[in-house]
Parts: C-alpha cells; structure tokens; sequence
C-alpha cells in the first residue's frame, strides 16, 4: 500500500494538524507495517503554482524549455505521480480565513488535470483517479462545522476529492483550538478517539 501524507500548515512543531496527521500515518502503519509513505510538507517542499508560467511551460515542448519552465514542469509531475501512485491521502487542513491554506490549493491545482484525474463527458464531468482512501485532517481555531463559515473548509475538500473520484473520505476533526483549554482539550481528546476508526 501506497500512502501520501500531506501536511500543509505554516505552523511548524506548533501545528496540532501536523501532530494529527503524523498519529494517522502511525496508526495506518501500524495496520499496515508495508505501507510505503511518501511525505509532502507543500509549505516547504518546492512548489509551483498554477498561473501563466506553468501553462507555458506544459505547453512548451519539452526540448525548448529553458531552465526555469523545465523545472516547474519537473515539479508538477512529481506531484501528480505522488498523487497517482497512492492508495491512501492522509491531508492535513487547518483552516485558514474560512478556507484551505493556499499551500495546499496550490497542491490541489496540481492534482486536478483534466484527461489525468478528470473528464467532462456527455454526462458531465467523470472522476479518473478512484479507488483511494482519503483522511482529512481539519483544525480550526474556531467552530465551523455545520455552519456558513465552515462551507469552504472540509466540505470543498470533499467535493474537490470527489469531483477526482474519491468516494472513501473520512474526516478528522477538531475545532475550537483557539477558545481556551476548556474546548481546546476535549476537541482534541475526541478527534484521537477518532483515530483507530478512521485510518482503519
């Protein structure tokens, strides 16, 4: 088994979803002593975004590229063979202003390739890269789940990974981190319950 995990928040050793995260994989692997893990930290790891330059340079041929197209391309189809090559997304989300961080929309852009990942037919639009489990990981400072403010956050997540394909998604929640220990701790003691269940 092939497991990508993605962390994206700018957090660092502070981060709870990079601790949330990392306790997935744990016990993911700990079900699955074999599964090879392939880590993509999109706040440091180099990345491109998807803008001007790179549709020039996918759209250069590959012996005219200069340096810098050459190098963006070599880094888009890195992720995306990541992307491809796992059985198992393990993605941590924390929310920022009511969203994803952009490190990780930057990722997505990379994923989401029409006639790779996806496909418009007459029946509208098809995903190609079924078959892969997925885990969010969602932190959030406030409380959001359920509500108007939240709508960006798990749920695009959600239909951006089944608009791909992906129907197994299980989330990992926990919000409230930053309204004191009184929220703080029973939110994160309830998302580690989850944790045998959903990697499971």
């Amino acid at each position: 088994m092939n497991l990508l995990h993605i962390d994206s928040s700018i957090l660092g050793d502070h981060s709870v979803s990079r601790q949330l995260t990392k306790e997935v994989v744990e016990s993911i692997r700990l079900a699955e002593p074999n599964a090879s893990v392939t880590y993509r930290d999109v706040t440091s790891s180099a990345t491109v975004h998807l803008d001007g330059s790179l549709l020039a340079a996918k759209g250069t041929p590959a012996q005219e590229r200069n340096a810098q197209q050459a190098h963006q391309v070599s880094i888009a189809e890195t992720v995306m063979a990541e992307f491809l090559a796992a059985d198992v997304l393990v993605i941590g989300a924390p929310m920022y202003n009511f969203s994803i961080p952009s490190q990780l929309k930057a990722w997505i852009d990379m994923i989401s390739v029409a006639g790779v990942t996806f496909k418009y037919g007459a029946n509208g639009p098809e995903g190609l890269a079924g078959g892969k489990r997925a885990v969010i990981v969602a932190t959030a400072g406030g409380q959001h789940a359920g509500t108007a403010t939240g709508v960006a956050h798990v749920e695009y997540l959600r239909i951006l990974l089944g608009f791909l394909g992906i129907t197994d998604i299980r989330v990992i929640s926990a919000e409230g981190l930053a309204m004191g220990p009184e929220v703080r701790d029973p939110a994160l003691a309830a998302a580690r319950a989850q944790l045998s269940a959903v990697a499971a």
